[in-house]
């Protein structure tokens, strides 16, 4: 590769890391994430109540020095289950939407690539899941599976297959034909080389921003899901069906909800806003 051009694709992650920081939202939102994921992560040493012990002595405490987001209507700490509940709600939502991506990806390089009777049944497939709405299609895959954490992560990941295989596909079908495929199959490169090694590093911009934003879709799907109670079951914290239980209370004593939806709404709000921005930093066009 001349110098010039290695000069070049080396310089390109530190444009586009530049591009990212220079965005107002990005530190925030990595701050923000950054604190939810320590939370999640040292959730026993944060936490000084058991998040699953019960004390019918303190329940429906407001907020306090002894407990700062008050207890349930189990006299359960609410920032416990806040707490321990981060690790179920975040790893809903990446595992899900990991998976997804996973998924997607490998079926558009398929359809894209090989084209015919592969694409037309891929795609109609596609658009079979894709004519139902996001919430009806989880309620169906987890009615069917059972309730529980690793069926709501597999109804998560098909969910948002089709769409992560449409943009594949999209862009597989556009590139495929450029001169660099093209040699590529003229020195006697298989189609699965062609695919992972020339097609899929050209198509990673646009997989990389679909999947980060498709977290924050993920993490709602998965907390309402656990408001209908088909995610996880009972003692297991989980923002969801902290709210569920919550609305029971919401006249007198209004925390039960409100600090697990404001948990909610924060984490999404930071993953959308870092999702903006990664993908105004990997635009080609800026």
């Amino acid at each position: 590769m001349p110098a010039a051009c290695r000069g070049e694709a080396q310089g390109r992650p530190r444009n586009t890391w530049r591009r990212l920081l220079s965005n107002r939202a990005t530190v925030p939102s990595l701050i923000v994430l950054a604190l939810v994921v320590l939370m999640g992560a040292f959730a026993p040493y944060l936490a000084e109540y058991d998040p699953i012990r019960q004390n019918m002595r303190a329940r429906l405490q407001g907020p306090s020095a002894e407990h700062w987001m008050g207890t349930d209507e189990l006299g359960r700490d609410v920032f416990a289950r806040i707490a321990f509940g981060a690790r179920t709600s975040l790893l809903t939502a990446l595992a899900g939407a990991l998976l997804g991506t996973l998924c997607g990806t490998v079926l558009g390089l398929f359809s894209g690539y090989w084209g015919g009777r592969v694409d037309d049944l891929l795609m109609r497939l596609a658009d079979v899941m894709l004519s139902f709405p996001a919430i009806l299609l989880c309620i169906l895959i987890v009615s069917l599976l059972g309730p529980g954490l690793d069926n709501l992560i597999i109804a998560v990941a098909v969910w948002n297959t089709p769409g992560f295989a449409r943009i594949v596909r999209a862009n597989v079908l556009s590139i495929r034909e450029k001169e660099f495929v093209e040699a590529a199959r003229s020195v006697g490169s298989g189609a699965a080389r062609t695919m992972w090694r020339h097609i899929l590093p050209n198509t990673m911009s646009p997989i990389v921003v679909q999947a980060t934003l498709a977290v924050p879709w993920a993490l709602l799907t998965a907390a309402g899901l656990g408001f209908l109670g088909l995610g996880a079951q009972p003692p297991a914290p989980e923002w969801g069906a902290m709210i569920s239980s919550g609305r029971h209370h919401i006249r007198d004593a209004i925390h039960l909800a409100l600090f697990p939806g404001l948990a909610i709404a924060v984490t999404v709000l930071a993953i959308s806003f870092l999702g903006d921005a990664l993908r105004d930093a990997l635009d080609p066009r800026l």
